[in-house]
């Protein structure tokens, strides 16, 4: 067995330093000794270009390397592969503030939620409250003492012109969310916040919900989704279903707004449009933001640094 490996290595060192060697095998090689032909091999096999390279520059590696009847022969001429990290000793810290990323992340979102920004730009439709929902998930693993900042410009559950585009459940589950966070939450009227939007705003933490001078705010009555070919019966479930919601959405914005539940469902009656001085007085804010002028319409206006 040990005069066959090494007449093996042998031919092994003719194969790749192309050396023309004349070989026996013990009693056999004794007696017939001939010199072995080349067979072909391919040049871009990178196990064969390995042992190639290691026959030219030290043949002795070859025909002197240990015998090891548990493994292939000549796998030690291999470095040994090394095991990457395990998920747990990459994620795993200390400080849930070094799982923030290295270099910003390429999208607008990513960017802003790097920031601890949550931004409601679009009616809230069921994708946008899916995406909101993530994104105060996230922020709260990430690290559940730092304060989130939700910026708003939506027209709640319908749009400009008043259309029904989403049910008023999608408000009230980004709603909930905001109020299962142990975080503080930052909450910032940009544009406008119309409906469902009015009461995220809202809902911020006390002390901390703001408005841009010349933002909007405006609460309203929940509308009727379009029927279609409905029948009369399914029809007014749906209108039962409204009405429910809507005392609902007066519930909670009388308790966020610390005005009585008959003074909230008497101004909904109507759209009832506020800008930042009158949603400062209703109890829908509590600071009006303010930087780069000398003077704010109406007073009560405080610089931006509160939400820096």
């Amino acid at each position: 067995m040990q005069s066959c490996l090494q007449l093996h290595r042998l031919l092994l060192l003719e194969l790749f330093a192309y050396q023309p060697l004349k070989l026996s095998c013990g009693a056999l090689g004794a007696r017939n000794a001939a010199k072995i032909p080349m067979p072909p091999i391919n040049p871009k096999d990178p196990f064969l270009s390995k042992l190639a390279s290691v026959a030219s520059s030290s043949p002795e590696t070859l025909v002197n390397s240990s015998v090891n009847p548990d493994t292939p022969p000549f796998l030690d001429l291999f470095d040994s592969p090394k095991l990457m990290a395990t998920p747990a000793q990459v994620e795993r810290s200390v400080s849930y503030n070094e799982h923030k990323p290295r270099s910003p992340p390429p999208d607008l979102p990513s960017l802003l939620l790097n920031g601890r920004i949550v931004y409601i730009g679009m009616p809230l439709v069921p994708a946008v409250t899916e995406l909101v929902v993530a994104e105060l998930m996230y922020l709260q693993w990430m690290d559940p003492k730092q304060p989130i900042y939700l910026y708003i410009n939506s027209t709640g559950t319908t749009r400009d012109d008043g259309e029904t585009v989403g049910m008023e459940t999608e408000g009230f589950a980004i709603y909930d969310a905001l109020m299962q966070l142990q975080n503080e939450i930052h909450t910032v009227a940009v544009g406008a916040a119309i409906g469902q939007a009015c009461l995220l705003l809202s809902a911020g933490t006390k002390g901390k919900r703001f408005m841009m001078p010349h933002a909007k705010a405006m609460i309203q009555q929940p509308r009727v989704p379009s029927s279609g070919l409905m029948p009369a019966s399914d029809v007014l479930i749906r209108a039962k279903e409204v009405i429910v919601n809507r005392d609902t959405l007066v519930e909670l914005l009388a308790k966020h707004t610390g005005n009585s539940v008959e003074t909230v469902a008497d101004v909904m009656r109507r759209p009832f449009y506020m800008d930042a001085n009158r949603a400062k007085e209703f109890g829908v804010i509590d600071r009006i933001l303010w930087r780069g002028q000398e003077k704010c319409p109406g007073g009560g206006c405080y610089s931006l640094k509160f939400v820096s």
